[in-house]
């Protein structure tokens, strides 16, 4: 297959992707707007992104495509619409960053609490100020809120109860049990999360429904010299609101995403965060190390390996598996050259759309196969008859709302 890499990628993912026999182009330099030119020219059928956004213009140009992998979480910088409208498979490397992005969350506490920042630069600046900086509140026995409980914020949970913090989470969907055994705390509402906190770190995506999910209101609830963390998402935060509580003197931030943040690896910075006392930075870089591009590199193979040898797309993120396709066909029949095809001509002329289906087939020599469709409606009793009258059909069950078999 033919795969374009349009970001920075892992020399040893890049060799294992030839290794597998496929057609491989590397040009990490691309951005947005020269990504549709290239699609049109180098006719890949798998793209593979990191930074870079992928618009509905390179869905458009990019004829052949049928994958897109974010070598990463986050699928925000995607056109989900327009690769769906054209029948694209987008896929992520979830969790596998997960551990670089806790590392930085500690080292962002870590700074704040002893600041770090300030005293090096005194120190480089020529001024010993140990009556400064030895006033750092420790971390023992601290709180630690966790907006999110997916991957990085149970990594984050680890590393902060080594340190001896007290864990607590807030997340609409929450394993309670999971949480239980990890002794991190469970809030039901998130200003409850906040106003018991000492420190809160924020790890939810990206979407509409989570936009300024931290602003003025929520800030408010912060105890008075609380920390936010935050390395998801930039726009999950109101940083503006953020920027006027620093300012206030009332809380602290440590921040690795920004909104309106610059696409490119070198660019002008600005943000109502900068320059402001009370608030570390980082450019964007949690999931910046060489362990998590080697461990997103060979999710991103596997991800190729497997749509390439099975069809079979591992972490597909858009597909719709919110349909109401209650009924389910259940159809035995001889494994056959043209049986699928004659009963999928009998769904077509019965008017019945199909929203999954798989086939598989038994051992022996027979050569029986099973196939299972997932249907928008409920099958006729005419198209039932019809089907077990095919002389290829051993047997049909339907499964669904109906209750029949």
């Amino acid at each position: 297959m033919r795969i374009l890499i349009a970001d920075k990628f892992s020399p040893r993912g890049l060799e294992a992707l030839r290794g597998l026999g496929h057609e491989v182009t590397s040009e990490p330099g691309l951005g947005a707007e020269e990504l549709p030119a290239a699609l049109a020219e180098r006719r890949p059928e798998i793209l593979v992104v990191r930074s870079t956004k992928v618009t509905e213009a390179a869905f458009a140009a990019g004829k052949e495509l049928s994958l897109v992998i974010r070598a990463g979480a986050g699928v925000n910088t995607i056109d989900l619409e327009a690769a769906s409208h054209r029948g694209v498979f987008v896929a992520n490397c979830p969790g596998k960053n997960a551990i670089a992005v806790a590392e930085l969350a500690m080292g962002l506490i870590l700074a704040h609490d002893r600041r770090l920042p300030e005293a090096n630069a005194e120190l480089h600046a020529g001024r010993w100020n140990k009556k400064a900086y030895s006033k750092g509140r420790g971390l023992y026995g601290r709180s630690l809120g966790l907006v999110g409980f997916g991957s990085i914020a149970r990594e984050v949970a680890t590393r902060a109860r080594a340190f001896g913090m007290r864990v607590g989470a807030y997340s609409p969907r929450i394993d309670r049990d999971y949480a239980a055994m990890k002794k991190v705390a469970v809030f039901d509402k998130l200003d409850e999360l906040l106003a018991a906190s000492d420190v809160v770190s924020v790890h939810v995506p990206y979407r509409e429904s989570t936009r300024h999910l931290i602003a003025a209101p929520q800030l408010a609830k912060l105890r008075e010299g609380a920390l936010l963390i935050h390395t998801s998402r930039g726009g999950v935060v109101d940083d503006r609101a953020l920027a006027e509580a620093v300012a206030a003197g009332r809380v602290r931030a440590g921040l690795d995403v920004y909104e309106g943040e610059p696409a490119q690896g070198e660019a002008p910075f600005e943000s109502p965060l900068r320059g402001l006392d009370g608030a570390y930075g980082t450019p964007h870089i949690g999931a910046s190390t060489e362990q998590a591009a080697e461990a997103i590199a060979a999710e991103t193979v596997r991800i190729i390996r497997e749509f390439a040898e099975r069809g079979v797309v591992p972490n597909v993120v858009n597909l719709d598996d919110g349909h109401e396709a209650r009924f389910t066909l259940v159809i035995r029949h001889h494994d056959r050259v043209g049986v699928l095809a004659g009963i999928l001509e009998a769904l077509r002329k019965h008017q019945l759309n199909v929203q999954e289906m798989s086939n598989l087939v038994f051992r022996g020599a027979e050569g029986a196969a099973s196939a299972t469709i997932t249907v928008e409606n409920e099958p006729s009793a005419e198209l039932l008859d019809e089907l077990r009258s095919h002389e290829a059909v051993l047997g049909v069950d339907l499964r669904g709302d109906a209750g029949q078999s």
